[in-house]
């Protein structure tokens, strides 16, 4: 098969893809609540075993979709990203309080950002998991209060994002960049091989 479909929202993925020379058509959730429903966290579940339940439950009904709407048969490209400190699940901040007390919470420590990725092709399922390492420098009150107010935290898992103005906040990582982006592309082009799809 020449294309594959992405069952995400993400830009960011798309373009990551877009960047291993991958052909991709959206299947884009069509109901928001069932789609945030499926990220609900279970109390003590590890942050590892979060990410991939969560990943496979989106691959699942992203499955339930294509076969429902009668399109052409193609992988299917699930993934979810999430922020562990510690045993804590760090997820998609609810407003913008909760996101700066997350950013207080990483600020001067290390975090781990672990992101799950699954392809569906036929009835093969292929998984994999990026799990990298993140410093951030210590944040005054101001650096918090100045990026939550840009509103970049929005719909980033940990209030986030390491490609934008948040940059300036890590001091080191150890892992994959693009895996913190939301798509580690070194597992993904693997498993798109493993899948039989051409990366040009």
């Amino acid at each position: 098969m020449d294309f594959i479909y992405l069952a995400s929202q993400s830009p960011r993925r798309r373009q990551l893809l877009e960047q291993l020379g991958v052909r991709l058509r959206l299947l884009p959730h069509d109901d928001a609540v069932a789609a945030e429903a499926l990220e609900a966290e279970r109390p003590g579940e590890p942050p590892g075993r979060y990410v991939r339940r969560v990943t496979r439950l989106k691959l699942d009904a992203a499955v339930r979709r294509l076969a429902g709407q009668g399109l052409p048969a193609a992988p299917v490209l699930c993934a979810d990203t999430t922020v562990a400190l510690g045993p804590d699940i760090l997820g998609k901040p609810r407003d913008a309080r909760e996101a700066a007390r997350m950013l207080r919470r990483l600020a001067g420590g290390t975090h781990r950002v672990i992101t799950a990725v699954a392809v569906q092709a036929g009835g093969q399922r292929h998984e994999a998991v990026s799990d990298s390492r993140v410093r951030f420098a210590a944040l005054s009150a101001a650096d918090v209060a100045a990026y939550v107010a840009g509103g970049e935290w929005q719909g980033k898992a940990g209030g986030y994002a390491i490609q934008g103005r948040a940059a300036a906040f890590i001091e080191h990582i150890s892992g994959s960049y693009s895996g913190i982006m939301g798509l580690p592309l070194f597992e993904t082009a693997r498993l798109l091989r493993q899948a039989g799809v051409p990366l040009n």
